[in-house]
This record gives structure tokens, C-alpha cells and sequence, in this order.
């Protein structure tokens, strides 16, 4: 029975010291909704039976029979804890939300990151850090969020490996380490002091499935009891270089007493011991021992526990001896962030406003009587098939229920009407992971979910009720949609349910991109993985089109680039022939397309900076690099240039526009295969332009431009790039044979093998080309008798070797398949087409 009512969470959503927001973060399979199964148990949502097995925040039928999360799932939980331990219970608040692990959904942890203020990092014990503890830590700290940590699974440390409280602590040490070198790499300065540390008490150690988890603060409360001492000392002494002496009674730094007998280190003599002394006492079922134990720990099993045998007996004696949700509850509650305190930092990263107007001191202050500011940082799927709730986070004001508000879309500019809706809210909801709670409003510093905006919404937004206020910023992802599938309908009749089904799944997940082709009429879904495309396909057949659907082999997205300057000048005539354009193609410098995509360069910053940033790193003339600088393509955004160099040329400002709009065109679908372009400068050289502005327009200009754009493009050694992965492959040290076999069969390229201390397992990092990576899993596990777990990301673009021109080359028969597959005319178009004659 649940021991809380939404009076109770609405009452408490006020005192903003008392609430709590995190999300619980860590790589595939640690063991995070199974950890999140004893929080919601102490809530009383689930039976204290079914917590660790039920894995309550995995909502979806196909999160259980994969067993991994698939969606982020959040859950406002009340409890009372007594903080300053005088006796009198206070109430908290904890708005939880469990993330998934696996790296295609990794969109989804920085959707749940961006509405909490702290993080449970959940690290396993025998595997360590993996690669995706690795990208969402360093997600957490880009969003300005505090990590505690709980090294998890350690029963398999007691149980399966038989470790001694020595080993362990050597095992604890190295995770915790590596942990705290990746929170200090990308630490920023005005958060304080991060990194975690076992004897503050924020550090954990436990078990999610057997539902126990203890702290140091727990066993120096125990401790200092017995001995009576300061806990704060206590806690000190159990971790680190310290032994203690029971023949003098002394605490020392070193292993060996005065007469020369080793000593233990307290952490396992005092903590470890005790723990694995009992786990293997109901293991080996020495009920003797195990009622003796529990004595001295004043516990007593109920006669229901009592006839249990082997885990499920370990399960109960543990639980109630080291409770998991008390020890993480207790976390918390004392290392993480109040959101009133974490706005206070937080505020100068997500405001993208001026950060002394009246918006950006509410946020700061946590104000539930300034200005309306939420984020919606995603959109989840109700019941109600095709309608969403649009979930995010409160910043500050207070929404209600039927309240007027401003609906600001990611591309809104203050002061103009694009991208903006006034809309009254139907009514605001709290999330309780299955279900939804109504509530009449809630205030700054909580989580909320609002019913009746999701039109207006496309993916993520800004709601807000002063006209001044700007935008908050719009997430980074750590991936990118490099894997495409062509989808098309059985029946033709089922076209509009198709193309409506597409436009919500566009919105129910924040990175896939549903776009139609227009020179095929092609309906494209982009994702960045094999499994992200699977699940996007099976929600869009079986939930939002409800229709039977076709879908193509999976295909990557090639990029068109240059390797050399145009051989010639090229140029092109108008159609009237009164205009004549000159102009030659180059390769960007290396570094600056990587530069322009993580937007360390962009076209929204001032031309004079920007002139000095690629005049200092790229040696770019300062004239060129700033006003002369025309266009980014494609999109006004992407790692492709056009620049001005002409001299003195009448009325070439008044082309300027048609060639911007030739460029987009030109960069979005390049001349070979209508892929886009990557990594491209355009060189206006010359331009003799007619006198008279009739015979110059947009009309006469734009198709110029764009056959000149192609030519130059043809001039200057074009090559295609394709999309590499870093593929991380855990594995043990025997099944490596196979691991490389894979690899080399899918043109991998090996960078580095290392060792996973204490264990049997090595870590393979290799690049794999997108291309190679469909059915890469299957193929390698088949290899490695299953032994072998791999992990793939998004890493760069590499140039395919060969030109397309060659026949029989790889990137010719590329070239070829794209073309035939687009419908358009075989071979790359002739030079000819595109440049002419004086």
C-alpha cells in the first residue's frame, strides 16, 4: 500500500530544503532499476518481496523481456527521514528518475539529467568503470550535476569470487578512483568540491538485487556506540591506512603490530568480516552461527523469514540489518543538492537570457512567486494512444492547472513570433513511473508533467509567463543519428496513418529525425544505433501508425567531401547569359569541421571574434574570416564555407542572398550521390554581373550558383567520408581470438587492449565503420560463444580511400548503390553539365 497521499507531496513541494531531484546513471546491466526497486519499495509503491526482481521503473513490455531500460521513467516518492538524529522525523521529498544504460538510448539520460540537480552513479563492483559510466558522467557534469556513487553487485564479490575484505578494498579503491578522475577532468569551478569520497559518507557499497547497502556513516554509528567515541572520528578510522592493534588497543598506520603479528585493515576487519562471516553462515545454512549473529545485531527474522532457505534468506536477514533505501535515502538527503542551492550555480549555464534580468534572479533564488520558468525536456507517451505529456522541471514561479502560458520552441528569438504559442494548460500532473497523479499546481524546483501542450511541443521547450523571457538551452547530445531506414506502408491506403504515426514518433523520442525525401518521396527514420532504430520501428508499427509496415535494410548516411583545390577556375553563365560567376573549391583545415559541429565556432557569434579565433588557430586572413565569411551549409549551421574573395566588384552584395540560397541547396545535397557535404570552402573569385538589378535576381543567380558549386566540387578531387564507431568489446582474455577475427573481418581497426585488474577480462577499443556494424553483436558473439559484450558510439568521419571516379573502386560501388537506391541516373554526373564556356 503506498504510505503517502499527493496532499502530502503537495504540501512538502513548498519547502524547497526538503526535496530532492536525481536521476541514476550508470552503463548497461549495473544494476540500475533493480537498485531503484528498494526506494520505491520503503514507499510502499511495491512488496518488499517483489523489490530488486520487479524492476518497477521498466514500464514498457519490451524493457522487461530485454531486460534493459529502454525510456527514462520518473517517480515523486515521499518519505520522512531524521537528518540531525534528535528523534523527530522531517518529511523529504524525492523525485527519482531511473535512465537507461545502453549508449543508443544515452539521448534519454541527458533528457533526465537536464531536470535533476544530482546523480546516483551506480558503478558494478566486478566490471568497474565501463565506457558509458565514462559519457554520462561527463554528461552530468556538462549539466552542472553532483554525483554520490554506490559500488553495486558486491555479493558476487562475497558469493561467486570468494574475495577477502583485503581484496575487496583493494577492488573498492579502483573504482572509486576511476570515478573521481573522470568527475575531476571535466569538473567546473563554480559547483566546489565534487569528487566522492568513502569516509564523507558519500560513497555506498551494496547489493540492488538482494535490496541491502551500507555507507561508513552506517557502521560508525554502530561503532561509536559500542566504544563510544565521535562517529565523525569513527568514520575516518574505517577507511584508508588504518589497523587497529587488539593487543595494545591502539589504532596505527601500520600492517604489523609492535610484537610482529600482521594486522587486518579495519575496513575489513570491522565492516567486510562481519558481512561476509554472515552472508556465507546463511549460505552454508549454519543457523547456529546466523542466530548468533543476529543477536548481537539485535535483529529477529519472523517465522516467515525463517523458513526460508539459501538467497531468499540471505535477502531478508540482509535487508533488515543494511536497508538499501535507508542508506541511499541517507545519501541523499545530506550530499546532494536542495534545488534552491543547485539553481544557484546551475542558473548561468541553462538561462540563455541576460543573467541580471528578473528571470534569470528568479531562477537563481528558486522564487515560487517570480516569473513562470519549466523545461519540457521530453515527451512520454500516455495511455491514450498519440497523446503525450510533456515532462520537464519547474525553474521557476509556480504552474497551475488552466494557468495562460507562453510556449517558446528551441529556435525562439525574443522579440519575434516564430516559434511561439499562448496556450491555457488542460492540467499539470506528478509522475509516479506507471501512473500519473493529478495536482493543482506545482511550484519552482520540481518535476511536472502537463497535459494539453502537446502540439505545440515538438520535442523540447521553454514555458514561460513574462514576455521578456528568453529560452533555456537546449540539450547537447553525446551521439548523433548516423544510421537510417527507409519505411513504407503494405497498403497504400495506410499512407496518412503512416505519415501521422511518424510525426509521433519524432516527438516521443528526443534524438530520432523522421524526415521524406523529396527526390524519392522516401519516408527516412535516423537514429544512432541498431537497436535505437529497432525499438523506433516497433513503437511506430505497433503503437503510433498501427499499421503493417515495410522497412528497408538498414543504411548509412555518407558525407561528400574534397581533398585537394579545384584543378581550374571555374565558372558558370546565367541562364540569360548577362552574368558570369568565378569561383574554385578546397578542403577545410583539419580540425576546423569538427571545430564548426561541436560549435566552437558558429554562425551566431560575432564576426570580429570569430576572425580572431580562425585567424589565430587556422591562419585565415582577418577580412576574410570575418564580414567576407557569406555562409555555413548546409542549414546555416554545417562544416561547410563559402567566402568572398573578389575585389572591388560592383553589386556583389546584391547577389549575396541568391548565393546563400544556392549554397544551402548545394551543401545539403552535393553533386555525387545527394548526400550532404562536410569539411568544404567555396572561393568566389570573380563576378561580372549585369547593370541592370531585373536581369540579375534570384532566378538568374541561384541555379548559376548552384552548377557552379557542384563543378567546383568535381574540380577539386571530391571523396566520400563515412561514419566510424569506437567499438569497446569486453571480453575475457581466452574468447580474444575471436574478438580480433570479427574485427578484422569488418575492416576494424585496433587501437588498444588493456587488462582489467583482479579479473579475467580484457577491454578491446577498435574503430568500425557504421557500414560494417549491422549484426556486428550476433556475428561477434557467435565468434566468442557468447563470451564477448560490445558497446558502439559515434566517433568521427573518416575519407573512404579511391576515387569514386575509378571504376571498380569501394567508393565507386558506394556512389553506385546510393544512386540506384535514390532513383537517380546511373554514373556521377559529367563535368560538363555543370561548367561553361567563355
Amino acid at each position: 500500500m503506498v504510505n503517502f497521499t499527493v496532499e502530502q507531496i503537495r504540501q512538502i513541494m513548498d519547502n524547497q530544503d526538503n526535496i530532492r531531484n536525481m536521476s541514476v546513471i550508470a552503463h548497461v546491466d549495473h544494476g540500475k532499476s533493480t537498485l531503484t526497486d528498494s526506494l520505491i519499495c520503503k514507499a510502499g509503491i511495491i512488496s518488499s518481496k517483489a523489490a530488486g526482481e520487479a524492476r518497477y521503473t521498466d514500464t514498457r513490455d519490451d524493457e522487461k523481456e530485454r531486460g534493459i531500460t529502454i525510456k527514462s521513467t520518473g517517480v515523486s516518492m515521499y518519505y520522512e527521514y531524521d537528518l540531525n538524529e534528535t528523534g523527530k522525523q522531517e518529511p523529504y521529498l524525492l523525485n527519482l528518475i531511473d535512465s537507461p544504460g545502453h549508449v543508443d538510448f544515452s539521448s534519454e539520460v541527458t533528457a533526465a539529467l537536464r531536470v535533476t540537480d544530482g546523480a546516483l552513479v551506480v558503478v558494478d563492483c566486478v566490471e568497474g568503470v565501463c565506457v558509458q559510466t565514462e559519457t554520462v558522467l561527463r554528461q552530468a557534469m556538462q549539466e552542472k550535476i553532483k554525483p554520490v556513487l554506490i559500488v553495486n553487485k558486491i555479493d558476487r564479490s562475497i558469493l561467486e569470487l570468494k574475495h577477502d575484505g583485503e581484496t575487496m578494498y583493494q577492488n573498492f579503491i579502483r573504482v572509486i578512483d576511476m570515478v573521481n578522475v573522470i568527475i575531476d577532468t571535466y569538473n567546473q569551478e563554480d559547483m566546489g568540491p565534487l569528487l566522492v569520497q568513502p569516509d564523507e559518507g558519500s560513497v555506498a557499497f551494496g547489493s540492488g538485487k538482494e535490496c541491502w547497502a551500507f555507507t561508513l556513516t552506517k557502521f560508525s554509528r554502530i561503532y561509536a556506540k559500542k566504544f563510544g567515541i565521535d562517529k565523525n572520528k569513527m568514520m575516518k578510522k574505517l577507511w584508508g591506512d588504518n589497523f587497529f592493534d587488539a593487543a595494545s588497543k591502539k589504532w596505527t598506520n601500520n600492517n604489523v603490530s609492535d610484537n610482529g603479528t600482521p594486522l587486518k585493515r579495519a575496513f575489513a576487519q570491522f565492516i567486510m568480516d562481519p558481512i561476509c562471516k554472515l552472508a556465507n553462515a546463511v549460505m552454508d545454512n549454519d543457523m547456529e552461527l546466523m542466530d548468533k549473529m543476529l543477536k548481537t545485531l539485535e535483529l529477529t527474522l519472523t517465522q516467515e523469514d525463517r523458513d526460508l532457505k539459501g538467497k531468499h534468506l540471505l535477502k531478508a536477514v540482509m535487508s533488515k540489518w543494511l536497508n538499501a533505501a535507508d542508506t541511499i535515502l541517507e545519501m541523499m538527503v545530506i550530499h546532494l543538492p536542495s534545488p534552491r542551492k543547485a539553481q544557484q550555480y546551475r542558473t548561468s549555464y541553462l538561462y540563455e537570457g541576460p543573467q541580471d534580468d528578473d528571470i534569470a534572479k528568479a531562477m537563481k533564488a528558486c522564487d515560487p512567486k517570480g516569473p513562470l520558468m519549466m523545461y519540457v525536456s521530453k515527451m512520454v507517451p500516455t495511455a491514450d494512444k498519440g497523446r503525450f505529456v510533456a515532462f520537464g522541471r519547474v525553474f521557476s514561479g509556480t504552474i497551475a492547472t488552466s494557468q495562460k502560458v507562453r510556449i517558446l520552441g528551441p529556435n525562439y528569438q525574443p522579440g519575434k513570433k516564430e516559434d511561439l504559442h499562448e496556450k491555457t494548460l488542460q492540467r499539470t500532473l506528478i509522475m509516479q513511473g506507471r501512473t500519473t497523479e493529478y495536482i493543482p499546481d506545482v511550484p519552482c524546483g520540481n518535476t511536472v508533467g502537463l497535459v494539453g501542450v502537446d502540439q505545440f511541443i515538438l520535442k523540447t521547450g521553454t514555458i514561460t509567463d513574462h514576455p521578456d523571457a528568453h529560452t533555456i538551452r537546449s540539450m547537447k547530445y553525446s551521439v548523433s543519428p548516423v544510421v537510417r531506414v527507409a519505411v513504407n506502408v503494405k497498403n497504400a491506403g495506410d499512407l496518412p496513418k503512416l505519415v501521422d504515426g511518424l510525426k509521433k514518433l519524432s516527438k516521443s523520442d528526443p534524438l530520432v529525425i523522421c524526415t521524406t525525401e523529396e527526390s524519392t518521396g522516401q519516408h527516412i527514420i535516423a537514429g544512432c544505433g541498431e537497436l535505437h532504430i529497432e525499438i523506433c520501428l516497433k513503437d511506430l508499427e505497433e503503437d503510433y501508425a498501427n499499421c503493417p509496415i515495410i522497412k528497408s535494410d538498414p543504411v548509412v548516411t555518407y558525407k561528400e567531401t574534397v581533398t585537394a583545390e579545384s584543378n581550374i577556375t571555374c565558372m558558370s553563365k546565367s541562364a540569360n547569359k548577362h552574368n558570369r560567376i568565378y569561383a574554385k573549391g578546397a578542403p577545410l583545415e583539419d580540425g576546423l569541421a569538427e571545430d564548426i559541429e561541436k560549435g566552437t565556432i558558429n554562425p551566431k557569434d560575432d564576426p570580429k571574434d570569430r576572425a580572431k579565433l580562425l585567424n589565430e588557430k587556422y591562419n585565415w586572413d582577418r577580412t576574410e574570416a570575418g564580414t567576407k565569411l557569406w555562409s555555413f551549409g548546409p542549414e546555416n549551421v554545417g562544416p561547410n564555407l563559402v567566402v568572398d574573395q573578389t575585389k572591388g566588384i560592383q553589386y556583389v552584395n546584391e547577389i549575396k542572398d541568391s548565393v546563400e540560397s544556392a549554397w544551402q541547396w548545394a551543401s545539403k545535397e552535393a553533386v555525387m550521390t545527394e548526400e550532404g557535404m562536410r569539411g568544404v570552402r567555396m572561393n568566389l573569385l570573380d563576378c561580372v554581373l549585369h547593370a541592370d538589378a531585373i536581369h540579375r535576381g534570384a532566378g538568374q543567380i541561384l541555379p548559376t550558383a548552384r552548377r557552379l558549386f557542384y563543378a567546383c566540387e568535381l574540380t577539386a578531387e571530391p571523396r566520400l567520408q563515412e561514419p566510424i564507431f569506437t567499438a569497446e568489446i569486453t571480453a575475457p582474455q581466452d574468447a580474444m581470438g575471436g574478438v580480433y577475427n570479427c574485427l578484422n573481418q569488418r575492416r576494424g581497426i585496433i587501437n588498444e587492449e588493456e587488462q582489467v585488474q583482479g579479473t579475467p577480462m580484457a577491454i578491446v577499443k577498435a574503430y568500425l565503420p557504421v557500414a560494417e556494424s549491422f549484426g556486428f553483436t550476433a556475428h561477434l558473439r557467435g565468434l566468442t560463444q557468447g563470451q564477448a559484450f560490445p558497446q558502439c558510439f559515434f566517433d568521427h568521419w573518416a575519407t573512404i580511400s579511391g576515387s569514386p571516379f575509378e571504376a571498380n573502386s569501394k567508393a565507386a560501388d558506394i556512389v553506385n548503390n546510393i544512386r540506384k537506391r535514390k532513383g537517380l541516373k546511373e554514373g556521377i554526373p559529367d563535368l560538363n553539365n555543370y561548367l561553361d564556356k567563355l
